[in-house]
Formats: C-alpha cells, sequence, structure tokens
C-alpha cells in the first residue's frame, strides 16, 4: 500500500459515510475531504453513468483523496411468491398516497459497469458493502492504485474479506443507521457491540480496521480510536449537514419529537437496515420478507408518493441509534467537532 491511499495519513481520522439514496451529495463528500478526512461517493441505487459523473463532480470540488462506495449484488434471498403475497398486504398502502406499487425484479445494481467506471476514474479508494468483491476484481483494483475496502459485520467476514486481499476493513456495528453490510442476506444481522466486535476484528486481522456504527461525537470518535481503529467513519452525524442532499420531510422527521426510536427493519427494502420507527414499520414489519432489491423496486413508488404527500410514516427515513445527536451545520464544522476529543 506504500504508493496508494493509507488511512493512517488522514490529517483528520473521521470518513463520512456513504449514504447511498441521496444525503451523500458531492458537496457533502468534497466538504469532508477538505476538512481533513475523508468522503464516500456512494454508486447504490445511481446508473454507472450517474455514479461517473457524481465522481467528477467530487473531483472537480477537491484536491484531495476522493472514495467510492459499491454495492456487491448477491443471490437474492427472496422468492416471488413471497413477495407478491407481502405487496397484497401493501395494496391499502398504495392506494391511501394514490400510487402504484413498483415491479419486484431483481438486478446486480450494474456492477460490472461500475466496476469499469472504478477502473477509469480511479478514485483512491473504492469500499464495498453486501460482501467482498472476488480476489481476481481486488487485484484489478490494486493493479489500478486504488486501496480496497470491505464493510463487515462478524470477525469472519473480516477473515473472508482479507483472504480475497482487500487492504482494509469498515467494521459496522449493529447501532448503524441504513442497510447492514452482512455478506449472507438471509442471516440475522449481529448484534455484538461495536467496542466488542472492533476488539476481535483488530486481534484477527493484519489490515487497518475503521470503526463505524452509532458513533455521533468527538468521544465516540476518540474511544474508536482507542479501540484499535484507524479511523471512525459516521454517517448520521451528517445527515443535518447543510450539504447533505437529505430531503425536508427525512430532515423534519429526525429532528420531530414524536420519533423516539429506530429499528431494524426489512419492510422497506427487503433487507435488514436501521431507521426511525414510523407507522409503516409497525404495521407491516411482521409481514415484510427478505427479497433485496426486489422489495425495494416494489416499495420504491409508495415511499416516493408519501414523501410527496410530506408523510414520514410511510417512507423510510435511515438512521443510527444516536440521530438526535445530529445537528445541522456545515459539513465543516461538524468534522471539526468530531476531532475534537
Amino acid at each position: 500500500m506504500s504508493s496508494r491511499f493509507r488511512f493512517a495519513d488522514l490529517a483528520v481520522p473521521v470518513i463520512a459515510a456513504p449514504m447511498a439514496g441521496g444525503p451523500s451529495t458531492p458537496q457533502l463528500v468534497a466538504a469532508a475531504i477538505d476538512a481533513g478526512g475523508l468522503g464516500f461517493v456512494p454508486a447504490g441505487y445511481l446508473s454507472a453513468d450517474a455514479f461517473a459523473d457524481r465522481l467528477a463532480a467530487t473531483r472537480a470540488m477537491t484536491s484531495g483523496p476522493v472514495a467510492a462506495n459499491l454495492f456487491v449484488p448477491q443471490p437474492s434471498a427472496g422468492n416471488r411468491a413471497d413477495i407478491d403475497h407481502y405487496a397484497e398486504a401493501l395494496a391499502g398502502e398504495a392506494q391511501r398516497y394514490g400510487a402504484q406499487l413498483g415491479e419486484p425484479r431483481y438486478d446486480d445494481d450494474q456492477w460490472p459497469a461500475k466496476l469499469d467506471v472504478l477502473l477509469d476514474m480511479r478514485p483512491e479508494v473504492a469500499s464495498f458493502t453486501f460482501d467482498a468483491p472476488g480476489a481476481e476484481d481486488i487485484r484489478r483494483l490494486a493493479d489500478a492504485g486504488i486501496t480496497t475496502v470491505a464493510t463487515v459485520t462478524t470477525a469472519a467476514e473480516a477473515a473472508v474479506a482479507v483472504s480475497r486481499g482487500v487492504d482494509a476493513l469498515v467494521v459496522q456495528g449493529p447501532s448503524a443507521g441504513g442497510h447492514r453490510g452482512t455478506f449472507d442476506p438471509a442471516a440475522a444481522p449481529g448484534t455484538q457491540p461495536l467496542a466488542e466486535l472492533l476488539a476481535e476484528v483488530v486481534a484477527r486481522v493484519a489490515v487497518p480496521v475503521v470503526a463505524a456504527g452509532g458513533l455521533m461525537t468527538a468521544e465516540d470518535v476518540d474511544a474508536a480510536l482507542r479501540g484499535g481503529a484507524v479511523a471512525a467513519q459516521l454517517g448520521t452525524a451528517f445527515l443535518l449537514s447543510d450539504e447533505a442532499g437529505s430531503g425536508p420531510v427525512q430532515r423534519a422527521a429526525l429532528q420531530d419529537p414524536q420519533f423516539t426510536e429506530t429499528i431494524v427493519t426489512r419492510a422497506f427494502s427487503g433487507r435488514c437496515a436501521r431507521g426511525l420507527r414510523n407507522r409503516f414499520v409497525d404495521e407491516h414489519e411482521a409481514q415484510a420478507v427478505l427479497g433485496y432489491p426486489e422489495v425495494h423496486y416494489l416499495t420504491s413508488p409508495l415511499r416516493a408518493a408519501a414523501v410527496r404527500a410530506g408523510d414520514p410514516h410511510a417512507t423510510n427515513v435511515w438512521a443510527g441509534t444516536g440521530f438526535k445527536k445530529a445537528g445541522a451545520a456545515p459539513v465543516a464544522t461538524i468534522m471539526g467537532e468530531l476531532s475534537c476529543g
């Protein structure tokens, strides 16, 4: 890694997590980089061309190292009969918001084309969620000078990722907002506290480890570093930042006292993810089925209609357990506060 990016070289050991679906704008990513940390351009839910445009826009805004994040495709854990049954259960929701449910379908999120974008545009860092790429893909990225990072949720996943040749790991604890990075989409997400998981992974691998999941303050960052992490990755802490692409409904919900807790749910996407506990989760989690990305496509028009109606109770508001500590401020201010521990 001597000629490539090293996390140890960051002036500020704080990383703005990749938040697909809107929050991680090029402006947010560039601001985190300019503040001495790192930011990730998320490729999830974008076409390969749109991803390339976001990378280019970010590169034009900063002279620092740029990072990107891709979803690694996996076989779906769902079956069409169960998904169709879930769609029937959601018919009333669609009618309530004047929406049509989407067509469940499986795709690979344009994985080959997005790998080509990485190899063509060569961001300094590429991280991966839902699995680690195969050894041959990691080798190709390394040959292009790109530092590779896998998101893991267990020590066993960490060992698999390292065996394939990744340069570093992001260890994601159970308090993280958004989708859990669990390799097996049918497995229940782990509940091992981040501090314990971090210690176990650091003791087991010989690559740099980044801590993530529920970190919101300078004290949290400091604890992660003392626990052996080379940096701390935070997402929820930036959701209300000036540069974030969080929509008005999401911003209002994060600050609304009626929302008191987060919950891990599969009701919106067919994959376990943590967000604000709202009416939709309470009414449909028991009926929800596994099946990503099919359920994501099924519920997408309904969630969009709820947002247009200004209703946070039928859309996902991904957030970690510490969401009440998120503040509205420029990214540079938030980064400065996080590095004062």
